[in-house]
Protein backbone atom coordinates (compact mmCIF):
# COMPACT_ATOMS: atom_id res chain seq x y z
CA UNK A 1 0.00 0.00 0.00
CA UNK A 2 2.70 2.24 0.70
CA UNK A 3 5.07 1.45 -2.28
CA UNK A 4 1.42 2.35 -4.42
CA UNK A 5 0.91 5.52 -2.45
CA UNK A 6 4.26 6.81 -3.06
CA UNK A 7 4.28 5.88 -6.95
CA UNK A 8 1.21 7.80 -7.64
CA UNK A 9 3.02 10.73 -5.73
CA UNK A 10 6.27 10.68 -7.60
CA UNK A 11 3.57 10.36 -10.90
CA UNK A 12 1.84 13.57 -10.06
CA UNK A 13 5.21 15.69 -8.72
CA UNK A 14 6.96 14.51 -11.90
CA UNK A 15 3.85 14.93 -14.48
CA UNK A 16 4.00 19.08 -14.51
CA UNK A 17 8.05 18.71 -15.08
CA UNK A 18 7.16 16.20 -18.55
CA UNK A 19 4.35 18.60 -19.36
CA UNK A 20 6.93 21.63 -19.14
CA UNK A 21 9.11 20.33 -21.52
CA UNK A 22 9.23 21.51 -25.27
CA UNK A 23 9.56 18.43 -27.69
CA UNK A 24 8.79 20.26 -30.85
CA UNK A 25 12.40 21.93 -30.89
CA UNK A 26 14.23 21.96 -33.55
CA UNK A 27 17.87 20.01 -32.95
CA UNK A 28 21.38 22.20 -33.88
CA UNK A 29 23.64 20.22 -36.00
CA UNK A 30 26.05 20.36 -33.04
CA UNK A 31 23.75 18.70 -30.10
CA UNK A 32 22.82 16.54 -33.00
CA UNK A 33 26.63 15.52 -32.87
CA UNK A 34 27.14 15.19 -29.64
CA UNK A 35 23.85 12.79 -29.18
CA UNK A 36 25.26 10.92 -32.04
CA UNK A 37 28.59 10.35 -30.13
CA UNK A 38 26.81 9.79 -26.65
CA UNK A 39 24.27 6.93 -28.31
CA UNK A 40 27.08 5.47 -30.33
CA UNK A 41 28.56 3.13 -27.41
CA UNK A 42 25.30 2.53 -26.67
CA UNK A 43 24.75 1.46 -30.25
CA UNK A 44 27.65 -0.87 -29.93
CA UNK A 45 26.49 -2.78 -26.42
CA UNK A 46 22.90 -3.09 -28.33
CA UNK A 47 23.84 -4.60 -31.16
CA UNK A 48 26.16 -7.14 -29.48
CA UNK A 49 24.10 -8.41 -27.26
CA UNK A 50 21.47 -8.40 -30.50
CA UNK A 51 23.90 -10.43 -32.42
CA UNK A 52 24.57 -12.92 -29.49
CA UNK A 53 21.27 -13.44 -28.77
CA UNK A 54 20.89 -14.33 -32.43
CA UNK A 55 23.66 -16.79 -31.67
CA UNK A 56 22.07 -18.69 -29.21
CA UNK A 57 18.46 -18.63 -29.77
CA UNK A 58 20.09 -20.58 -33.41
CA UNK A 59 21.63 -22.51 -30.75
CA UNK A 60 18.86 -23.52 -28.81
CA UNK A 61 16.72 -23.96 -31.59
CA UNK A 62 18.33 -26.54 -33.28
CA UNK A 63 18.67 -28.28 -29.81
CA UNK A 64 14.64 -27.63 -29.89
CA UNK A 65 14.83 -29.15 -32.92
CA UNK A 66 17.26 -31.95 -32.38
CA UNK A 67 14.58 -32.51 -29.28
CA UNK A 68 11.74 -33.20 -31.68
CA UNK A 69 13.04 -35.60 -34.16
CA UNK A 70 14.33 -37.98 -31.04
CA UNK A 71 11.33 -37.93 -29.29
CA UNK A 72 9.53 -40.68 -30.50
CA UNK A 73 6.41 -41.52 -29.47
CA UNK A 74 6.81 -39.63 -26.06
CA UNK A 75 4.31 -36.45 -26.61
CA UNK A 76 5.28 -34.49 -23.89
CA UNK A 77 8.42 -34.08 -25.07
CA UNK A 78 7.85 -33.22 -29.02
CA UNK A 79 5.29 -30.25 -27.36
CA UNK A 80 7.70 -29.03 -25.04
CA UNK A 81 10.43 -28.96 -28.61
CA UNK A 82 7.81 -27.56 -30.26
CA UNK A 83 6.70 -24.28 -27.64
CA UNK A 84 10.74 -24.24 -27.16
CA UNK A 85 11.06 -23.13 -30.83
CA UNK A 86 7.95 -20.88 -30.51
CA UNK A 87 9.99 -19.18 -27.61
CA UNK A 88 12.69 -18.77 -29.32
CA UNK A 89 10.99 -17.48 -33.04
CA UNK A 90 9.20 -15.13 -31.08
CA UNK A 91 11.79 -14.00 -28.88
CA UNK A 92 14.49 -13.07 -32.26
CA UNK A 93 11.05 -11.05 -33.63
CA UNK A 94 10.88 -9.32 -31.09
CA UNK A 95 14.65 -8.50 -30.73
CA UNK A 96 15.21 -7.86 -34.67
CA UNK A 97 11.51 -5.76 -34.48
CA UNK A 98 12.31 -3.21 -31.90
CA UNK A 99 14.24 -0.90 -33.37
CA UNK A 100 12.44 -0.35 -36.13
CA UNK A 101 9.46 -0.02 -34.14
CA UNK A 102 11.23 2.81 -32.18
CA UNK A 103 12.34 4.18 -34.98
CA UNK A 104 9.18 4.29 -36.06
CA UNK A 105 7.28 5.85 -33.26
CA UNK A 106 10.45 8.55 -32.64
CA UNK A 107 10.23 9.54 -36.46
Amino acid sequence: MKTALLLVMLFLSITPLVMAVEFNQTISPQDQATFDQILSPVMKVYNFVKYAATVLAVLFLVFAGVTFIMSGDDTAKRESAKTMAGYIVVGLIIIWVAPLVVQYLVG
